[in-house]
């Protein structure tokens, strides 16, 4: 059971978040950057910038980069990893908005399908593909369409239940979100496969931001800047040994999350409409805030389907930003983490990332 578990849930979903890094979110970060610039001076270099974007973001592409993604984190044989190209293409076009979950699922059947006869005939290059193929279409046509729908739909009643009730969908949705870009999953695929914007994206993004800027702050005293960088700029899943041996250790970027979760939603009405990749990002590479950025200026598809509309941020959006994903997480999470070194849940060293062998 672990091993399913490692492989598909684990392997599989980062996998899938690596490829939609490599296309939708690179690709929307050059478009949004090309545009802006056109605005300011018209250049072909620019005009390049926005071709190359709408190239690297285009549906097909992007399945194709996470079904990709998918079959290598399952160390499948190149010419299943190969095939599935083709396969993760018709699957996101397929899944509509709820494409990401439909390429997940897909692309898993088919890369293992391929696998099961991978090298194992003398006509390889002709088995092998057609086999990976074979699979992934038949199972595009009879499920892609309805786990797109799906997925849609769970997206559109997160965002919508998040913007009737901001506050406690702000906790659930921060605390959640957060809890799961620490473990050895990837939030920011679940952000994807359901579409989360808007409100719900924002409140994703504060809950991610408070385990990541929570855990860096939190634990300074013990890893020092060198912490700071590889969980603040990088991914709080690094304390996951630590949480195993000392699960309290958790209690202050959590608290965190559920105080600047309802505090995005209700008070500065943060909203992520760039890629719903970004929500689960955090300060990661500050893609979450990039994402942020460039959904004021041009939504993304998911996002105006959810009826976000291009904006220009005011001096409290940018206030916002700057508070649920920098300041506050800091301030909370060592304010928590004060008390719990001074009651002894959290002892010295119980937060070391390195330790001397």
């Amino acid at each position: 059971m672990n091993f399913y578990v490692k492989r598909y849930l684990i392997d599989a979903m980062s996998g899938m978040a690596q490829g939609l890094f490599a296309s939708l979110l690179i690709g929307t970060i050059i478009k949004t950057l090309g545009t802006q610039l056109l605005r300011l001076w018209q250049n072909p270099l620019f005009d390049f910038l926005v071709t190359a974007g709408t190239l690297a973001s285009d549906a097909k592409v992007v399945g194709a980069a996470m079904a990709v993604g998918i079959g290598f984190a399952l160390n499948s044989h190149a010419l299943v990893l190969f095939s599935l190209a083709a396969v993760g293409a018709a699957a996101n076009v397929s899944g509509g908005a709820g494409g990401p979950l439909a390429v997940l699922l897909v692309a898993i059947f088919a890369a293992e399908a391929g696998g099961f006869v991978s090298k194992k005939t003398k006509i390889d290059i002709i088995v092998t593909p057609a086999v990976t193929v074979l699979v992934g279409a038949l199972l595009t046509t009879l499920t892609a369409h309805h786990i797109g729908l799906v997925a849609s739909a769970v997206g559109e009643l997160v965002v919508l239940a998040t913007n009737l009730h901001p506050f406690w969908m702000g906790v659930f949705v921060s605390v959640l979100v957060g809890v799961a870009l620490t473990l050895p999953i990837s939030s920011a695929a679940i952000c994807a496969a359901f579409g989360l914007t808007g409100l719900a994206g924002g409140a994703a993004l504060a809950g991610c931001c408070a385990q990541m800027v929570g855990f860096a702050v939190l634990s300074f005293r013990e890893n020092r800047w060198g912490g700071v960088v590889a969980q603040g700029l990088g991914t709080s899943m690094l304390q996951m040994p630590n949480i195993v041996k000392n699960p309290k250790i958790w209690i202050p970027p959590t608290l965190a999350s559920a105080i600047t979760g309802p505090l995005a939603t209700c008070f500065f009405s943060l909203e992520m409409n760039g890629a719903a990749v970004s929500s689960g990002m955090g300060t990661s590479g500050l893609v979450g805030q990039i994402g942020t950025i460039t959904g004021w200026f041009e939504p993304s598809s998911v996002a105006l389907s959810h009826g976000a509309v291009a904006l220009s941020p005011t001096a409290f959006d940018w206030l916002g930003l700057l508070l649920v994903c920098f300041v506050l997480p800091a301030l909370l999470s060592w304010a928590f983490g004060s008390v719990l070194r001074r009651v002894g849940w959290i002892k010295e060293d119980d937060l070391k990332l390195w330790r001397e062998k």
